[in-house]
């Protein structure tokens, strides 16, 4: 054998070494590839039940037993939550204050007075009179599911109380339904006596809000607009949050099967 041809069986043993040991290096490479992009799956996949049993499982909203204090100026058709404590409110002659005993989150899921709320019908015999204004004052005591001992509470009722011009809100309900009861932080516990004990504790709205339908019963009659108390059909934080992390961490999981493929 010529050296030109031991030098070309040298030059093709080589490269068939050289292409062998590139094959199993991209072989290698190719299994630690599908290996990471089964692993990204199965985080995946695991995340995302996570998420689901997150998003199924029912929220237990913390609530507050406590009387509501609202407000309807002369002429309005609608009742507004106060933004002030009765005891700073001061109502106009002919306006009408309402107070509704329920659990309820905040502000926007509180329950509205039910029952006719109109000045000229709650006032109609109590004649006007020099120095003083009319407040009609609209109470209503709830419903047995957000009673503390879970009875029957009183009936609402509606009263027309005279008071001076000056007068407040909390005034003008001392005038028509004493006694009252406040805490040491002048929080309003008890109207009329109810309930008797007790003052804004803090509760489980979901097994004791019960008085959602009737909260939305905000006009005369009771057949006012929709009093706000939401959640229908939206998600939950927990689900959105959770799926949230399903996204980002099963991008980062396949971003990093494929930082492996590349090299």
């Amino acid at each position: 054998m010529g050296p030109r041809a031991a030098l070309t069986r040298v030059t093709s043993a080589r490269a068939a070494r050289a292409r062998a040991a590139l094959a199993r290096v991209t072989y290698a490479r190719a299994a630690r590839a599908r290996a990471a992009l089964a692993r990204a799956a199965l985080v995946c996949a695991a995340l995302a039940w996570a998420a689901l049993a997150l998003g199924a499982s029912p929220a237990h909203a913390e609530g507050y037993r406590y009387w509501s204090f609202w407000q309807r100026e002369r002429g309005a058709e609608a009742w507004t939550y106060a933004t002030q404590g009765p005891a700073t409110a001061r109502p106009g002659d002919g306006d009408t204050v309402g107070f509704r005993f329920a659990v309820s989150e905040d502000s926007r899921d509180a329950a509205r007075p039910r029952g006719p709320a109109d000045f000229g019908t709650i006032c109609a015999d109590t004649p006007a009179k020099d120095g003083a204004k009319r407040v009609a004052v609209v109470l209503d005591f709830g419903t047995a599911a957000d009673a503390p001992d879970h009875r029957t509470p009183p009936k609402p009722r509606t009263e027309c109380a005279r008071v001076g011009e000056d007068a407040s809100a909390a005034d003008a309900l001392a005038a028509v339904a004493k006694p009252l009861r406040y805490n040491s932080a002048a929080l309003l516990c008890a109207i009329a006596g109810y309930p008797a004990t007790g003052c804004g504790e803090q509760v489980d709205a979901t097994s004791h809000g019960a008085s959602g339908g009737d909260g939305a019963s905000g006009g005369d009659g009771g057949h006012g607009e929709d009093s706000g108390r939401g959640g229908g059909g939206i998600p939950s934080a927990g689900l959105i949050g959770g799926l949230a992390a399903v996204v980002a961490l099963g991008a980062a999981a396949v971003w990093q099967a494929r930082r492996h493929q590349r090299r």
